[in-house]
């Protein structure tokens, strides 16, 4: 029941309310609630998800291709070094080369096959069984291949029953991994995970052209429209609600749950489409223009370029995906390593703070990481407890009143960072990466974010413990305009720059640069 409902009630039989007893306004109030949350469900669109998971979320479950394979190898390894030792006399360092390569060339060939064929990739409405069927022909082409190696090298002592075990053996391996990983991403699609969000700049007949065939679709959700000329939008199209100017989308909650803008403007309009970039170019969002499709083959082609990618691609050269995967994984290694090497030294650390001043161990604080998204950042506590300063509204000068005796030194030492492992190790942080700055931080008297226009792109890719812009003099507090532009440059350069080499380059001379700078104030 909407206000205006209520008060016609109310105005039809003035004694009504009155007259109701507590049971009866509670049933009341209820019935007005349903109704005010069914308009709000309304104005939040068709595609809005039932569980929201941020681009960071959505962009690990697509990197799962990349575990996928790195357990097959080590299942078809396994089961090819097992067979090999079985079939092979005596041990496997003294085996006759004629014994081993089958297994090994027959291993190969099936690993190969599973990358170069595209095994890992699990298109939306494909069915396990065909899946499986390609799983069981390739591993038939492995054991072609070993039998075939087999023979040319030993002849009429060819070992055919092993190797027909070993091809046995390794299918049901991988027909038991398959089946896990096509359930697991059967459940990640119910949920949501592996369907890309988008919101609009534009409300067009590009716009509805694109949210009609998505609707029909159903592999991407367009979360929402903006559109500086709300005068003449309306408030919503095929149900998907205009939620305000391009200028609104910069400051809007839903950024970190968005992996791409897509302007759905006339490419024609030249003018129109550099300005609406130049603003926009402050996200770290992806943006896209959507050129005008012609017919409902090119709608449904530009879809499958915004739905693309169901999983992270396995094949060809190194791109995005492979590299977060390469990064995930370092981090998760030296993580675990470090957390476990560092435990004395922050078991230590701790008591030192419980002894020096009264309050807790930690301190948490919400910074910015990937895509804009607010995580909670551990630190030890290095200020009293009542200066703590979650905001950074003013941030740390020499000789700062507000830090402790072994807040001074953790601080200098950067050895207040080290809870940050438990940060990487969730995955909101990596190792290495730009500094994640505290929400809402100021240089001065104005935000830092505001100070460059390219701001946000340092949040294209995870916030690190050290960076490429610790490392080369941008460390601790931004005191003025020029501290921030320098240090947003050197983030964007690592970002650009981010490699496996650079990264174990970085971790390696941050302890020397770190503590041979006596002048940073951190």
């Amino acid at each position: 029941m909407t206000d205006a409902a209520s008060r016609l009630s109310f105005d039809a039989d003035p004694g009504l309310a009155g007259g109701l007893d507590v049971p009866g306004l509670q049933a009341l109030a209820q019935s007005m609630s349903v109704d005010r949350d069914g308009a709000a469900a309304a104005r939040r669109g068709p595609f809005r998800p039932e569980v929201w998971l941020n681009a960071r979320q959505r962009h690990a479950s697509r990197l799962a291709a990349h575990y996928f394979r790195a357990f097959d190898v080590i299942a078809v390894t396994a089961v090819t070094l097992l067979c090999a030792w079985a079939s092979s006399p005596g041990p496997l360092l003294h085996a006759d080369v004629s014994q081993l390569a089958p297994f090994a060339l027959g291993g190969l060939t099936v690993l190969a096959l599973m990358r170069s064929l595209g095994r890992y990739r699990f298109a939306r409405g494909q069915k396990t069984s065909l899946h499986l069927a390609s799983v069981a022909g390739i591993v038939a082409a492995g054991a072609v291949v070993a039998m075939a190696a087999g023979w040319a090298l030993q002849g009429a002592a060819a070992q055919w029953s092993a190797w027909l075990i070993w091809s046995g053996l390794v299918l049901i391996s991988l027909y038991a991994l398959h089946m896990g990983w096509s359930d697991t991403v059967g459940r990640w699609r119910a949920s949501g995970a592996l369907t890309p969000n988008i919101v609009l700049v534009g409300a067009t007949r590009r716009a509805e052209s694109l949210i009609r065939e998505a609707l029909k679709r159903r592999d991407l959700n367009v979360l929402g429209i903006f559109d500086d000329r709300l005068a003449r939008s309306p408030r919503a199209i095929e149900g998907v609600p205009v939620l305000g100017t391009a200028d609104d989308l910069l400051t809007h909650k839903m950024t970190p749950y968005v992996d791409r803008v897509v302007l759905a403007i006339d490419p024609k309009a030249e003018a129109r489409v550099r300005e609406l970039n130049a603003r926009l170019r402050t996200l770290p969002n992806e943006v896209t223009l959507l050129v005008e499709p012609n017919g409902e083959a090119e709608t449904r082609s530009a879809l499958d370029r915004l739905a693309a990618a169901p999983l992270a691609d396995v094949s060809g050269p190194v791109d995005h995906d492979r590299r977060a995967f390469n990064k995930r994984l370092q981090d998760l290694v030296m993580g675990l390593i470090a957390l476990v090497l560092l435990a004395p030294v922050m078991a230590l650390i701790a008591l030192a703070i419980r002894l020096d001043s009264p309050g807790p161990i930690f301190f948490r604080q919400r910074r910015h990481g990937f895509n804009h998204e607010e995580i909670v950042v551990w630190k030890f506590r290095s200020m009293k407890q009542e200066a703590a300063d979650a905001t950074a509204s003013r941030q740390v000068t020499h000789d700062d009143d507000r830090v402790t005796r072994v807040g001074r030194f953790i601080r200098k030492t950067s050895l207040d960072e080290l809870p940050q492992l438990l940060n990487v190790i969730t995955g909101e942080m990596s190792l290495v990466g730009p500094r994640p700055h505290a929400i809402g931080m100021k240089t001065g008297h104005v935000e830092s974010a505001r100070l460059v226009a390219e701001y946000a792109h340092r949040h294209r890719i995870k916030p690190g413990m050290t960076g490429w812009a610790a490392v080369n003099g941008s460390r601790g507090p931004l005191h003025t305009a020029q501290d921030v532009r320098t240090r947003v440059r050197l983030d964007i350069e690592y970002v650009e720059r981010q490699s496996l080499w650079l990264d174990l380059w970085i971790m390696a001379v941050t302890v020397p640069v770190l503590l041979g700078d006596r002048a940073s104030v951190r």
